[in-house]
């Protein structure tokens, strides 16, 4: 029997490899997390503080940090805190990259687009580490989610649906107008992740393991990303965006088919028809058996059944 193969995130395979490499190389500093929880969140913060270091380390590596910056400033709030009152509820999490602060909301989670806390917690510091990367300078939203979608967790079946339901409900959507749909109602955020999380990893598959921690790097020098996007990929943004919906183009052309209320009713019908054609068979097979019982009764076979 053929297991399914079970897909990796790029953080899970740089950690994996980090396991099994040499464990006398001299390990990488990483930031230290100073966690601020209430009485009844204190198992939670002592989890966090016991999270293995080396995630941090491939976390690092993959946005090309090599220095880990001041200690990041956890905070896990209760949802009777005023900065819990004050966050829509579909918000599990936020963090201030430049001040590396981050701010999680555990009785929120799993939230799209993370499937645990540790994903939510590991999602929200790679926005701080990123923003270190960078030097503080300003980093595109739809990017950054991207990285940290990228970085974190596997690209999965509802990460699928989600961006074909963008696709449906948007249409082509300008990436620089995904910034304002963060901040949006919930099903425009999720949205946003999706199609974020899509081009990122789109981004990935075309340049390489390295690339966003190379545009990072020339943003940290002062580029804007547009640029940096262009001195790393050799493509012009514009071009790049058009190719990535481009290259989903088949679902603007077959998804409203297959959506329409027309390929419903055309599907119900083919299989209704295929229903009814098996009764048919089933009917005629009991009959046969049926005759069959009654020649064997008539010629005496009675007398051999066992009650």
């Amino acid at each position: 029997m053929r297991h399914p193969r079970r897909a990796f995130s790029p953080l899970a395979i740089v950690l994996g490899l980090a396991l099994v490499g040499n464990t006398s190389a001299a390990e990488v500093e990483v930031p230290r997390l100073e966690v601020e929880a209430p009485p009844d969140l204190t198992a939670l913060a002592e989890r966090i503080l016991g999270q293995d270091p080396r995630r941090l380390e491939a976390t690092m590596d993959l946005l090309g940090l090599t220095q880990p910056g001041p200690p990041i400033r956890v905070i896990l709030a209760a949802e009777d805190s005023p900065v819990a009152q004050g966050t829509p509820t579909w918000v599990s999490g936020f963090a201030y990259g430049n001040l590396g602060v981050i701010v999680l909301f555990p009785e929120r989670t799993p939230a799209y687009p993370d499937t645990s806390f540790d994903e939510l917690l590991f999602h929200e510091l790679s926005h701080v580490l990123a923003a270190r990367a960078a030097a503080g300078h300003s980093i595109p939203r739809w990017f950054n989610e991207g990285l940290a979608m990228y970085i974190g967790r596997s690209w999965n079946l509802e990460d699928r649906s989600r961006m074909t339901w963008a696709l449906l409900v948007d249409r082509k959507v300008s990436l620089a107008d995904l910034e304002q749909r963060f901040v949006g109602d919930r099903g425009e955020m999720r949205r946003a992740y999706a199609v974020s999380g899509a081009f990122v990893r789109d981004l990935y598959h075309r340049f390489g393991p390295k690339i966003g921690a190379q545009i990072l790097s020339d943003i940290a020098l002062g580029f804007p990303f547009e640029e940096a996007f262009y001195r790393r990929t050799g493509v012009n943004f514009v071009r790049a965006e058009e190719r990535f919906w481009h290259t989903y183009s088949i679902w603007y052309r077959w998804v409203p088919v297959l959506s329409s209320s027309a390929t419903l009713w055309i599907a119900i019908t083919i299989l209704s028809l295929f229903a009814v054609k098996r009764r048919r068979h089933r009917t005629a097979e009991i009959k046969r058996q049926w005759e069959e019982e009654e020649r064997w009764l008539d010629d005496g076979g009675s007398d051999d059944l066992i009650h």
